[in-house]
């Protein structure tokens, strides 16, 4: 079969491409008035030396060995995680579906036919005969107004996006696991309190008995001693239920069912690493929500370019060549040859019930909500930051002051304890002074775990150690495409998961 008409069609292809126009807007990336300064940060104690953004591992500058490793299981194993990496994939696969109608289609018939003709026909062979053909087809629609390159556009642009997103879900889940780490150890730390505060109150009870016994001690003190201690037992043993559900949390987390997962309890003695800081402006560079919002600001601007070329006319353009033969074996060598160069056809829109224009007005109200959003981000972006700021700045104060106040909290127990056993006070003045040092141990490392918790929130506002650099370019966007993918049946197909 001599296919003679493909350099004619590559020369229109080529020609078309280089002549066609692109309707639609132009993207810009939308702008926003930005502060010099982040209004929290006077006073705020810079990490030395000084580095200008936080590690890609960031969860390293805690220095605690058993975040480290859990840590790095949230990247390989997260169920979340791995459920977005294939999104990803698949909206590159979207760019290469996008991409492929810049080509024209190909295809090849064969048929077959036996039929006789009608009686009384002129015929050159009369009888029941056989036809077989073969033909190659070639169909394809120039780009002439760049509708096709606004949806690659459009769709390269939503593969960034849902890389970005990849990132920003990477970043919440190891938050939240470091959030839930360090909870737990504060619990731990508040159950050995409880323990200490119960073996304390049981040796305060024995003491309360042999009083009693020796007469210079009412029953009603060893109740309320008793009272005391049983209460401080059933506290501790509630504390178990909130660690109980971290820790199957953080199972979850790094990609292990709950019974999989032990954590050996250990008091709370990370400290608050100092945390770099730089100006609002980087936000934008640094935060994966941020770039999620931008890339869909651009991919909704692509679709009104998509929206536009709609209103000008279709060029739709086919060629064929084939073979004819009466028996199998000839259609190649000495069959009937036939071509064909059309139809040509170019269709130009002239009434649709105002469906166009209706496409056209929501893709730029769908730009404008983009717009906005991706504005949103930002705004919120600089609330988290300027709220973790003055979280860790006041609670740093906070803590200063509760360590005074714990330490008069003891002192009044030991100097009621004195009097008690001085036959001055009652045993009721003990209980209140000691609840009361109990309860200030508490919020003391209520406090130091609150902090914690806020200097994890503040790394996540600030972007953890991730960069728009690690955005995908508008070729890595639409992935690795392999030969395989041109033939006519698939190979290499991967199995699923």
């Amino acid at each position: 079969m001599n296919f003679r008409i493909i350099p004619a069609i590559t020369c229109s292809l080529l020609i078309s491409q280089l002549t066609a126009c692109t309707v639609g807007p132009d993207y810009k990336k939308p702008t926003l008035n930005l502060p010099d300064n982040f209004k929290e940060l006077e006073g705020w104690k810079q990490a030395q030396p000084p580095e200008e953004f936080l590690p890609d591992k960031w969860w390293e500058i805690f220095k605690n060995a058993e975040l480290n490793q859990l840590e790095e299981q949230v990247n390989t194993a997260n169920q979340s995680i791995l459920q977005a990496e294939s999104q990803y994939k698949m909206s590159q696969s979207l760019v290469q579906s996008a991409t492929a109608a810049y080509f024209p289609t190909a295809g090849a018939t064969a048929t077959t036919n036996r039929f006789r003709a009608a009686s009384g026909q002129s015929v050159a062979v009369s009888g029941v005969k056989s036809l077989f053909g073969g033909v190659i087809s070639v169909a394809w629609a120039p780009d002439l107004f760049g509708g096709v390159r606004r949806q690659v556009e459009s769709n390269t642009s939503t593969a960034q996006s849902r890389a970005a997103t990849l990132h920003a879900l990477r970043l919440t889940n190891q938050a939240t696991l470091a959030q839930s780490y360090f909870q737990i150890r504060t619990l731990d730390t508040q159950i050995k309190l409880f323990n200490d505060t119960v073996a304390t109150y049981e040796k305060t009870l024995r003491i309360i008995k042999n009083r009693y016994e020796a007469g210079v001690a009412a029953k009603s003190d060893i109740k309320q001693a008793e009272l005391q201690l049983e209460s401080s037992r059933a506290q501790a043993v509630n504390l178990g239920i909130q660690r109980a559900q971290l820790e199957h949390a953080i199972a979850v987390l790094i990609g292990k069912a709950p019974s999989e997962l032990k954590i050996k309890p250990a008091t709370l003695e990370t400290p608050v690493p100092p945390i770099p800081v730089s100006v609002p402006s980087t936000l934008l560079e640094r935060r994966p929500d941020i770039a999620v919002a931008e890339r869909a600001a651009s991919a909704a601007n692509a679709l009104i370019g998509v929206a536009k070329a709609a209103y000008f006319p279709n060029l739709n353009l086919a060629a064929s060549d084939g073979q004819q033969a009466t028996l199998l074996s000839n259609v190649i060598t000495q069959g009937a040859r036939y071509w064909a160069l059309g139809p040509a056809a170019l269709a130009i829109p002239l009434f649709d019930g105002g469906a166009r224009s209706a496409v056209l007005q929501s893709n730029i109200d769908s730009y404008d909500a983009s717009v906005a959003g991706y504005r949103q981000a930002i705004l919120t972006s600089f609330q988290q930051v300027e709220d973790n700021l003055a979280a860790l700045r006041i609670l740093a104060e906070e803590i200063d002051i509760q360590n005074k106040a714990t330490d008069a909290a003891h002192e009044a127990v030991t100097l009621t304890t004195n009097q008690y056993e001085a036959g001055t006070v009652s045993y009721l003045n003990v209980m209140v002074t000691q609840t009361a040092a109990l309860t200030n141990d508490i919020t003391a490392v209520n406090l130091q775990g609150q902090r914690l918790s806020a200097a994890v929130l503040l790394v996540k506002a600030l972007g953890g150690g991730w960069d728009t650099k690690e955005l995908p370019t508008k070729e890595q966007a639409g992935g690795k495409v392999k030969w395989s993918q041109f033939l006519p049946i698939p190979l290499n197909v991967p199995e699923q998961k």
